[in-house]
């Protein structure tokens, strides 16, 4: 048997459309840029050192990637890629969520049945 790829078939990956790609791309970026970060931002609201000082601080925060902020981060629905709407626990859209918690696939959930 051969395992080698066939060229007629899809090529598959873990992401819904591209705006999950995108918000990987900007969690991979937070991560990374976390320590520096949070280092200049101390420096810039630092009152106690000079003007100069703080102003470096500011000029070295511009220089990181603007994805690296953490207000870039959007909260998508792991499986539709939904933004709105997620509840945080499972990162399932309420939709999907609903339908899940409908037949028992979430552990610890159980529907209101009354």
């Amino acid at each position: 048997m051969n395992n080698s790829l066939k060229l007629d078939q899809p090529i598959r990956n873990n992401w819904t459309d591209w705006r999950m790609m995108k918000d990987n791309r900007r969690r991979k970026l937070l991560v990374q840029h976390a320590p520096e970060r949070l280092r200049m931002k101390a420096l810039r609201k630092n009152d106690v050192l000079p003007g100069e000082i703080t102003e470096i601080g500011r000029k070295m925060l511009a220089e990181l990637p603007r994805d690296s902020n953490i207000t870039r981060v959007r909260n998508r629905c792991a499986i539709t890629s939904r933004p709105r709407g997620v509840v945080t626990r499972w990162r399932l859209s309420r939709i999907v969520w609903r339908s899940l918690a409908d037949y028992n696939k979430l552990s610890g959930v159980q529907r209101a049945i009354w």
